[in-house]
């Protein structure tokens, strides 16, 4: 595996799952394969599981890992090709990731949209650019459009933990007081509707998702329908994807409590998190039996894992 940025660059996702549930039973087997092999993570955002998850799943490979948060530690970076740069950004990104290339064998790279241009945001500008210039297997810790590593640990947890063959998997749009990217949802979506899952996305209308991460799922309006036999509800917010990145009208009736779980398979819920309590989930789905989010967040070790073990394989 040369890069790791969408389901697209797998070949058999069953077997990448199994990948990573073999390694979370035997953690430490493979660290001769990055001995003297280092990644770098670089982050222009914040984050929490994935540096964290990430770091931990390079480490149990044996890896050397460095941690730069761009944003903070970096010189302001200038995208656009052709620039003048005789305003308040530094360095261009040409040098920069191509630099990185040089220190690192493997890049992470974390860079949130800004939902106000959709078409700069879906043509992963940021992304590609250390795509291009970086010179190394690249692996997306969160693109404008999607999270992978996230999406492979929900699956893991979703193999894990279900009771049938084919479960009900439901993707729940949930309230939120600010617009937060699609790149969570795409890239659930984009998983589910790969894997033996009967997949359904529940939202309220004006929130559809760009239909390309969504083709073969089942879309509703009506979230007591969606939530009838449910065996797992993935519950997020995302913002507008037309008008992009806004909010549409207040929809607080969408805030999954356990009176709605009644409906469900004895549905196990899930959240990639951080969830604000008591507006996207309430205290007693996200402290009751149902909840199954630090499990998930827990899988985000072994998705990670199993991907750098690809990559240095390719090495």
């Amino acid at each position: 595996m040369k890069q790791f940025t969408s389901v697209h660059d797998v070949t058999d996702i069953n077997a990448l799952v199994a990948e990573a549930l073999q390694l979370k039973q035997n953690p430490y087997a493979l660290q001769q394969l990055g001995k003297n092999k280092t990644i770098g993570l670089v982050f222009l955002n914040p984050s929490l599981r994935t540096r964290m998850s990430t770091q931990k799943a390079a480490l149990n490979l044996g890896m050397n890992v460095m941690v730069l948060n761009i944003d903070k530690e970096g010189w302001a970076l200038e995208l656009q090709d052709g620039a003048i740069m005789n305003g308040t950004t530094v360095e261009h990104v040409r040098e920069a990731a191509a630099v990185l290339g040089q220190y690192v064998d493997i890049i992470g790279v974390r860079s949130f949209p800004g939902l106000k241009n959709r078409e700069e945001d879906y043509s992963e500008t940021v992304f590609n650019k250390f795509v291009e210039y970086c010179g190394v297997p690249i692996v997306s810790l969160e693109s404008a459009t999607r999270h992978p590593l996230q999406s492979l640990a929900d699956l893991i947890t979703i193999e894990e933990l279900k009771t049938i063959e084919r479960p009900k998997v439901v993707l729940a749009w949930a309230p939120h007081i600010k617009p937060l990217p699609q790149a969570v949802p795409n890239s659930f979506a984009e998983w589910m509707c790969k894997a033996d899952v009967d997949f359904v996305i529940a939202h309220p209308e004006g929130y559809e998702l760009n239909t390309h991460f969504t083709q073969g799922a089942t879309i509703t309006h009506n979230l007591q329908e969606a939530l009838t036999d449910a065996d797992f509800v993935y519950v997020k917010n995302w913002s507008a994807y037309e008008p992009y990145g806004k909010i549409i009208g207040n929809h607080d009736d969408w805030m999954l409590t356990n009176d709605m779980l009644t409906r469900t398979h004895n549905a196990k819920i899930m959240h990639c998190l951080p969830v604000r309590r008591n507006l996207e989930l309430s205290d007693e789905i996200l402290d009751g039996p149902h909840s199954v989010v630090i499990h998930e967040a827990g899988n985000r070790v072994w998705a990670a894992q199993a991907v750098l073990k690809q990559m240095l394989e390719s090495l």
